[in-house]
């Protein structure tokens, strides 16, 4: 990104009020401070040297211009040229250390704690409950560990000694100049003050032209990517020319503000060289003036004027560096707003499974009803009631909307029921740690979501730490090994953004093969086989078989081909129970669901036979 857009991008952050709320809120970053204190001190104390000796340089080189004039400038060091010369040196050697080491020291409290405030932000945010979730986007999210965090960042490491720099300049410069002469600060503090106001209103102008502009011009990308995207209905409807003119209107939007802003830039440079320059004529005729009289010397007409450059560059600085802090405080709210969220029960120490909470594979839904927090006045499950127990196969079918995935979302507790009670094993849910409750269950979605590395790490997720060939025995069962294999780099083949260089027959048995190794006690499978081939779909149909042997599955079925063989078939409609039984059982009730869902399957696939049904 240019720096103009950069720029531009900053100021496009919101700002938040300066308060006492909001500064209560701010000064919760210094809590991540206290383990760096000591840095973070000692680079305010070498902050402190630094601008000594900054503002040591306008002084000595005044002594070194009497010296010169004056042949002799009065005592010690100050006596001639050299030894002036010389002291100047040893300030700028002095100087130069002093900075060196304020802006190491900042940066290791700064980053440090910068890097804190992202791991317990991160943590917080993968531990925050389903629901939060489903009300949030993931670029928001996404936002506040980057720029919200990057702003926060930069004002430990960069603003808040830029201020502090900035507030010390100028109490300092300004008592000195007062001290050199009375009359003339009052001539300089008559004018600058004026000079600074016009100057911050001009900025503010410029930025709001500036900010047009940019948005106009993301309008006009906008009509580019919509005609690129929509090109054969550009074509098909022969509106080039059309299209043509919409962006020509649009880019000529963009030339008029660019050119309003070029105006308004080049006033403000005029104004900045002759009213600037204006004022430093004006305090230098005074102060030649004062010079003929005796009142002032040269040497010290020459450090008045430097030390008015340094308290005008402070108080034309205050107020970017107010505006970084609005917008850190508003950066700061956000992110507490995260930190302050409930979290779930998530356990980040142990490991392994604790013997009073391994699961047995008996599950129970008892009277459970269910709306989803976003949508209270929709209900989507009503009073359902049923029993799995241990090794069997349960299949949850039923049309679209019926309630069949939020079944799964409450069994691996991404909610809470409104009512009623799941019990696994005949204990109530709740009882058992969540954590420890979802490393013995294994979920195989419908959409698979891989990571972006390699075949190997997105299997091994479901085993943090399997040994290679737990893992080839997996990918073997899942169907998976033999197109593995096949790629020149194997299992270190890169998947790509969520797998995208795999065709979704090949992530959906990646996502098996991750199940099968995480050896679950409960699995939950949503259509697992739905991208399959029919081939490859008849292997790993049998390598669920034998997955789960021995385990309690409940399988979301939208084909009823593929659960005929369940030992309970649950049919859901408008969130609850309209049939229970085996396939077998439900195919003799001629006016059941399943059995009209079953005849509408078979009209719109001729290919499949009614004995697959």
């Amino acid at each position: 990104m240019a720096k103009e857009d950069q720029w531009w991008a900053d100021d496009k952050l919101p700002k938040a009020k300066i308060n006492r709320e909001s500064l209560s809120e701010a000064a919760h970053l210094f809590s991540y401070l206290k383990p760096y204190r000591v840095q973070f001190i000692a680079a305010l104390f070498f902050l402190f040297l630094s601008n000594l000796s900054t503002m040591v340089f306008p002084f000595v080189t005044g002594k070194l211009i009497d010296s010169a004039l004056l042949k002799e400038s009065g005592i010690g060091i100050f006596q001639n040229i050299n030894q002036v010369a010389i002291v100047l040196m040893v300030v700028l050697t002095f100087q130069a250390m002093f900075s060196f080491a304020r802006i190491s020291l900042f940066a290791v409290a700064g980053e440090k704690a910068l890097a804190d405030m992202r791991r317990d932000t991160y943590t917080r945010i993968l531990t925050l409950p389903m629901k939060f979730f489903s009300q949030r986007r993931v670029g928001e999210l996404a936002s506040r560990l980057s720029s919200d965090l990057s702003q926060i960042q930069d004002t430990i490491t960069t603003t808040l000694a830029e201020f502090l720099r900035q507030v010390i300049t100028l109490i300092i410069g300004v008592t000195i100049i007062f001290n050199i002469s009375m009359k003339l600060t009052l001539v300089m503090l008559s004018v600058f003050p004026v000079l600074i106001v016009v100057a911050v209103l001009f900025g503010k102008s410029i930025r709001k032209l500036a900010r047009k502009a940019q948005d106009q011009l993301a309008d006009a990308g906008t009509v580019v990517e919509e005609t690129l995207q929509g090109i054969t209905n550009v074509k098909a409807f022969s509106n080039e020319k059309f299209e043509i003119k919409r962006y020509s209107g649009s880019i000529n939007k963009v030339v008029a503000l660019a050119l309003k802003s070029a105006r308004l830039r080049g006033a403000f440079a005029s104004f900045i060289i002759f009213c600037l320059f204006g004022a430093i004529v004006l305090v230098m005729w005074y102060g030649a003036s004062l010079i003929q009289t005796n009142e002032l010397t040269v040497g010290e007409l020459t450090s008045f004027i430097m030390y008015t450059t340094f308290v005008g560059g402070s108080m034309a600085g205050f107020a970017e560096v107010y505006s970084q802090l609005q917008k850190t405080i508003g950066a700061t709210q956000r992110v507490r707003e995260l930190q302050k969220e409930l979290p779930e029960d998530v356990d980040l120490i142990n490991e392994e499974i604790i013997t009073d909470n391994k699961l047995n594979g008996n599950v129970e839904f008892k009277n459970i009803s269910f709306s989803y927090p976003g949508r209270k006045e929709m209900q989507v499950l009503k009073d359902v009631s049923f029993k799995a127990e241990y090794g069997q196969k349960i299949a949850i079918v039923g049309p679209s909307g019926a309630g069949k995935s939020t079944m799964v979302n409450l069994l691996l507790r991404f909610y809470d029921a409104d009512a009623g009670d799941i019990l696994f094993d005949g204990r109530n849910a709740n009882d058992f740690p969540l954590t420890q409750q979802r490393k013995q269950m294994a979920f195989v979605p419908q959409d698979i979501l891989l990571f972006g590395g390699s075949i190997k790490e997105n299997i091994v997720y479901g085993k943090p730490g399997a040994k290679e060939e737990e893992i080839i025995e997996a990918a073997k069962q899942a169907n998976a090994h033999d197109f593995i294999i096949s790629f020149p780099d194997g299992y270190e083949t890169i998947v790509g953004e969520r797998g995208i260089r795999l065709s979704g027959g090949q992530r959906q048995r990646v996502a098996i093969a991750r199940a099968i190794l995480k050896d679950p006690v409960i699995l939950l499978l949503d259509e697992a086989t739905s991208s399959l081939d029919s081939e490859s779909e008849r292997l790993v149909q049998d390598a669920l078989e034998k997955l789960m042997q021995h385990r309690t599955t409940f399988i979301i079925a939208h084909r009823l081909a593929t659960v005929k063989n369940a030992d309970q078939i649950i049919v859901l409609d408008n969130g609850t129970i309209a049939e229970q039984g085996t396939h077998d059982e439900l195919m003799q009730n001629e006016n059941g669901l399943y059995k009209k869902l079953a005849s509408m399957q078979f009209a719109t696939n001729p290919v499949l036979q009614p004995e697959e049904i």
